[in-house]
């Protein structure tokens, strides 16, 4: 269990969400869905062969009807368990954090500029636990293309808006 180096890098992710159906104060109900985008990184610390620890953080973003939006920042400390099988790592893990979630609905197309709106905006905190799997692919020794896929898990303050689902990542780490 000796300290045997250290990696880190950016990834892009895509993915579906989709959240509960909620009610605004003026009676209309929505559910989001759809896709997702959004980037983040993490850093990590290697241990013997196969754990590694360290942290991660990201930002995803689900635009809906008149530039309406939903976006969550997150992030945690991480552990993975990674196999060295030639090129090619697999791994498994998950994340433990918080982050929060801002949403903001917009009810009317925007006609003219500076024109006043009926909107709506809500953001709020949780924990969550983010269980992942993927593999990287070593282009060299120090630099491997990453696709890793994850799902969010709400632990603390679930709410009827909070938007998850499969996200999947693609990106680069660079190792020492």
């Amino acid at each position: 269990m000796a300290y045997s180096g250290f990696s880190g890098g950016m990834m892009l992710h895509l993915g579906y969400v989709q959240s509960g159906v909620f009610a605004f104060s003026n009676g209309e109900t929505m559910q989001l869905k759809g896709l997702v985008f959004g980037l983040g990184g993490q850093a990590r610390l290697h241990f013997g062969e196969h754990l590694r620890v360290g942290g991660e953080g990201y930002f995803t973003e689900h635009k809906y009807k008149n530039g309406s939006y939903a976006k969550i920042g997150w992030g945690g400390v991480l552990a993975d368990c990674a196999w060295q099988i030639g090129k090619f790592t697999p791994f498994v893990g998950g994340t433990f954090g918080g982050g929060s979630q801002q949403n903001l609905t917009n009810f009317s197309k925007p006609k003219i500029d500076y024109e006043l709106k009926e909107l709506s905006y809500r953001k709020y905190g949780f924990m969550c636990a983010v269980p992942f799997a993927g593999v990287e692919y070593g282009i060299s020794k120090r630099i491997h293309l990453v696709f890793k896929a994850d799902y969010m898990f709400n632990l603390s303050n679930r709410q009827d808006d909070f938007i998850t689902g499969p996200r999947f990542y693609f990106g680069f780490t660079f190792c020492r």
